[in-house]
């Protein structure tokens, strides 16, 4: 059999049938569709379906156009088939407009690639049963024509605003992936830059003990480097949370302390910055102790925060007073100076990141303005608090840290001896950074301990394998032989159960601590390590390695 005339099947089908490019341009029309809009094909065929049947005019509510363009865009986007809820759509009847109701359904043609090559807008002409009235529900029935194409009207808003929120819920996803990648690298970074900081604070580290075991006790050169050495290992230690000091979670390390000492070392640490400044820095302290439980080094770097401050904002020759006092049962701190002030209105807005009391005119302030904010922080750690006080701008400011007073039933800290009571021992340390190899075992033998080194990791393993030792020290990022790596190794040979294996590293996470136990070590501490920190470890295992 001959295939069949599919034009003439189209032209003869009872059903109106109009075909669309996905311009939306008319391509094709049958005679029923014709007959129905009362057009001929001439007038339609290449015109947009738009430009042929717009709008009435005179109808303001007419949305014909509209539902029937986000019916086709529906089709063009998902490629499936969309059915209109009954629709008034009037056509145009020489001048004017004729009233025409329509049951639209627009269906995608797609080519073997999936693509749509055109669409098939089909209608039905329901004008007639709608106006008729027939049966006894008919004026129920246009109500309920009318309630649903607003309901199908509305559902499409629904769709639209769904692909909408689906389109931003991807792009927030997107970015949150973003942001925790960044989050990511950033602690990657401070956890390297930590590390990398970490190695020089160790050999600084030992060599100050070193020195102390040389110097005699309370030598005020010696009392500076310990300080600012401490001083510099908590801040290392901050970078693995750069956001600590303004959120609050700096962690403290309490202690009975006297203030008077902290702001004594505090203002032999400051001294020569105010020398330099021309600046006067006058102390006033009470003859009797005024305690509080706190950490000695926050405790210094926020007095050193709040007199550096003063010596920002103070001309040369100024005088910066520092007092300490007791005030109904608390501890007292205020710094004074005679510089340029602020107005009173910002006092509070003073403990603010970012913000400094910088007056117009004036550019020579340095600094991010995070020192009073860190400030704060610090105090209400303590249970405190910080005010800002002045008269006006150049009227000098004052600050007052209050800070309760330490417990009556706390005892002072005891002090570890700096020479252990116990048997000497071999310890092999192997370390990368040859200043702080040669300064621990310098140390190591003033103690009366014998100690080998090795740079590397596979040094190590042959020092072992060459001589007994009772402790290792090991440094975990080796050049060649990771520690982890050496560890490992030892544990799983013969003969090794005596020894004790310690890891000494720059990587300080919860990760880094678990990875080194996994590992086979038996303890694992932090650079810079001090002999106290290598003692307290080796107390624990006195039976083991005497």
């Amino acid at each position: 059999m001959s295939p069949p005339d599919y034009r003439h099947l189209f032209d003869a089908a009872p059903t109106p049938y109009l075909v669309l490019d996905p311009e939306l341009t008319i391509v094709a029309v049958n005679d029923a569709y014709l007959s129905a809009t009362t057009t001929d094909r001439d007038t339609l065929v290449g015109q947009s379906i738009f430009a042929a049947f717009p709008d009435n005019p005179d109808d303001r509510g007419a949305d014909g156009v509209r539902n029937l363009r986000r019916s086709l865009a529906t089709v063009l986007a998902t490629g499936a088939p969309d059915a209109m809820a009954l629709q008034r759509y009037d056509i145009p009847a020489g001048e004017s407009f004729e009233e025409r109701w329509w049951s639209p359904i627009n269906t995608p043609i797609l080519a073997a690639d999936g693509t749509i090559t055109h669409l098939i807008h089909r209608v039905q002409d329901v004008t007639d049963f709608v106006r008729s009235g027939r049966g006894p529900g008919a004026g129920a029935l246009v109500r309920l024509s009318e309630l649903e194409a607003d309901l199908f009207a509305r559902a499409r808003e629904v769709q639209d605003m769904n692909l909408r929120l689906r389109a931003a819920n991807d792009e927030l996803a997107a970015t949150g992936e973003a942001l925790r990648e960044q989050q990511r690298a950033k602690d990657r970074f401070i956890a390297t830059l930590s590390h990398e900081l970490r190695n020089p604070l160790a050999a600084i580290q030992a060599a100050v003990e070193l020195l102390a075991l040389d110097v005699p006790a309370g030598h005020p050169a010696l009392a500076v480097l310990e300080r600012q050495t401490g001083t510099l290992i908590r801040m290392t230690d901050d970078l693995l949370d750069a956001t600590r000091a303004l959120t609050g979670r700096l962690e403290l390390t309490a202690e009975r302390v006297d203030l008077r000492a902290i702001v004594a070392e505090t203002a032999a640490d400051v001294a020569a910055e105010f020398a330099s400044g021309r600046r006067a820095l006058r102390l006033d302290l009470p003859p009797a102790p005024v305690l509080v439980s706190g950490d000695r080094i926050r405790l210094a770097q926020l007095l050193s925060n709040l007199v550096i401050n003063a010596l920002k904002y103070t001309e040369p020759g100024a005088t910066v007073a520092v007092s300490v006092a007791t005030d109904a049962g608390d501890a007292l701190l205020v710094v004074r100076d005679d510089g340029i002030g602020f107005d009173p209105a910002i006092a509070d807005s003073l403990f603010e990141v970012f913000t400094r009391a910088v007056p117009a005119g004036r550019t020579s302030v340095s600094g991010l303005g995070l020192g009073l904010a860190i400030v704060r922080t610090i105090s209400e750690l303590h249970g405190g608090t910080v005010t800002a006080h002045s008269a006006g701008p150049g009227t000098g400011a004052e600050f007052r840290v209050r800070l309760p007073p330490a417990p009556s039933s706390e005892v002072d800290s005891p002090h570890e001896s700096a020479t252990p009571t116990r048997p000497a021992l071999r310890f092999l340390v192997i370390e990368d950074n040859p200043d702080l190899a040669a300064t621990y075992r310098t140390l190591l033998e003033r103690r009366g301990d014998t100690a080998t080194v090795a740079t590397t990791g596979k040094a190590g393993l042959a020092a072992v394998a060459a001589a007994p030792f009772d402790v290792v020290l090991c440094d975990l990022g080796l050049p060649d032989i990771g520690g982890l790596q050496i560890a490992r190794h030892l544990r799983g040979h013969p003969g090794t159960d005596h020894l004790k294996l310690i890891a000494v590293s720059g990587f300080i996470q919860d990760s880094d601590r678990e990875q080194a136990v996994a590992a086979g070590f038996d303890a694992y501490l932090p650079k810079p390590m001090t002999l106290a920190a290598l003692d307290k470890v080796l107390s624990r295992w006195a039976a083991d390695v005497s």
